[in-house]
């Protein structure tokens, strides 16, 4: 079996990884020649634990490839995958402009039947304007060759996408034809066999379930956090909270650590655009736009902490910051809160002293030199008034606080992720600041 996937952000680059890795005969291909160079070459764009070693693996194997040309790369393909970005819009609706220009390329170039698949977070009736963008196209040529769209919603995690493609909790395929549903099922043959769901579906439900799914896990995630807020309020300990909901099956204990919000890729621009999607069709929905609300509050939960015990004048202080991606595992910053916290911290005149595992890159490229970028955690801590945590990267969870208390003006942490425990961190003599629990005021400044 042959495919191409048009795209090689991170949902294409690890899509057609992993088909590879079936035994699919997969091209990836992007118009940016840069990339594909690089990638030729090995150099992989993105961080992703184990896509290097897989895809130098099947490229060694004669199964993956990659190119800068559409027309050569889908000769004698069964599918095609777009897998190109939609950014969010002025509006918050996704822009489709990268997605209807790939149909209109496939249009132009096929020779064959082909199946072609959304893979990229597309909102509903997308389907609809790529099949009229290829029929455009064909009938441009005078040309009768048949071809269907089908959607096929990705539902990866950064930082642990190659298991979520490779053991998926479902498969979910919006289809329109018998023949296109023979191929999705020969495609997604060797998931079947290990015993993963394929859902077959009408391609509205299918459109609509990505992004019902990201919606409701930031509902989740805005949820804890407000009920954190009151925690503190009432004196009660979020954590005690979120284990004794937990529990409830109903619930499950999933996407209920409160925290700083919310980021990344995904779930931002998901709800931007599903409340777009409502909008335009002259509906509400009112829970994801306080959802939404909630979140962009909670970015600024951690830096209203230090103003409260420092002051708004922070000129002449400076702020180690651990952890910059969005979560870890990634070096994605995009929305991330880390950012929201920085500027804050900035405005009000502080330095800024950070170290991440692996977004260092990333945060120059955003950031500049704005802030002070340190080689390891401990570095950030020297001379530094205080440290605020703001990724939960391992390596953060048990540090050396007699190494800490030598570093560090004063013993003060922002725990943006509730890492440690506060009574351990009372035992250590710390001014413990955390989300909706208990705080440990020890050191008045």
């Amino acid at each position: 079996m042959k495919i191409a996937i048009i795209g090689t952000g991170y949902v294409g680059l690890v899509s057609g990884t992993c088909f590879a890795e079936t035994g699919i005969t997969v091209t990836c291909v992007d118009i940016d020649e840069n990339k594909i160079s690089k990638l030729k070459q090995g150099i992989v764009p993105i961080f992703e634990p184990g896509l290097e070693t897989m895809i130098e693996n099947n490229v060694s194997k004669g199964r993956l490839f990659f190119s800068t040309d559409i027309r050569e790369s889908i000769i004698d393909c069964d599918a095609v995958f777009i897998a190109v970005g939609t950014p969010p819009d002025e509006d918050g609706s996704a822009d489709l402009k990268y997605v209807l220009a790939v149909a209109h390329e496939i249009g132009r170039y096929m020779q064959n039947y082909l199946v072609v698949i959304n893979k990229s977070t597309v909102p509903i009736g997308t389907a609809k304007k790529v099949k009229a963008a290829v029929q455009e196209e064909l009938t441009k040529r005078k040309s009768d060759l048949e071809f269907d769209v089908a959607s096929n919603p990705e539902f990866l995690k950064e930082g642990a996408a190659i298991n979520d493609f490779l053991k998926p909790d479902r498969i979910v395929v919006g289809v329109e034809s018998e023949r296109s549903e023979k191929i999705i099922q020969r495609l997604y043959k060797a998931f079947l066999l290990n015993g993963h769901p394929l859902l077959l579906m009408d391609i509205p439900s299918a459109e609509l379930t990505k992004y019902t799914a990201n919606a409701m896990l930031a509902t989740k995630i805005s949820f804890m956090n407000d009920i954190a807020n009151l925690c503190e309020i009432v004196g009660a300990d979020v954590n005690m909270v979120r284990k004794g909901i937990g529990s409830d099956s109903r619930i499950g204990s999933k996407f209920l650590y409160a925290g700083v919000g919310y980021g990344g890729s995904c779930f931002p621009k998901d709800v931007k655009a599903l409340i777009s999607t409502s909008e335009e069709n002259n509906y509400s929905l009112e829970i994801l736009k306080a959802v939404e609300n909630v979140n962009e509050r909670q970015k600024h939960v951690l830096s209203g902490k230090i103003f409260k015990h420092f002051g708004r004048n922070l000129k002449g202080k400076t702020f180690a910051l651990w952890g910059l991606s969005f979560k870890p595992q990634t070096d994605d910053m995009r929305e991330a809160p880390s950012l929201v916290i920085i500027e804050q911290l900035l405005e009000a005149g502080a330095s800024v002293k950070a170290y991440d595992p692996v977004a260092m890159e990333e945060a120059k490229h955003k950031l500049g030199s704005r802030i002070i970028y340190s080689k390891d955690m401990y570095e950030a801590l020297i001379d530094a008034d205080a440290l605020a945590i703001v990724t939960e990267w391992s390596e953060f969870r048990v540090p050396n606080y007699k190494v800490m208390e030598k570093l560090l003006l004063k013993k003060v942490v922002f725990d943006g992720r509730n890492i440690y425990d506060p009574h351990e961190m009372k035992e250590n003599g710390y001014t413990y600041y955390s989300i909706g629990r208990e705080t440990i005021n020890q050191e008045k400044p």
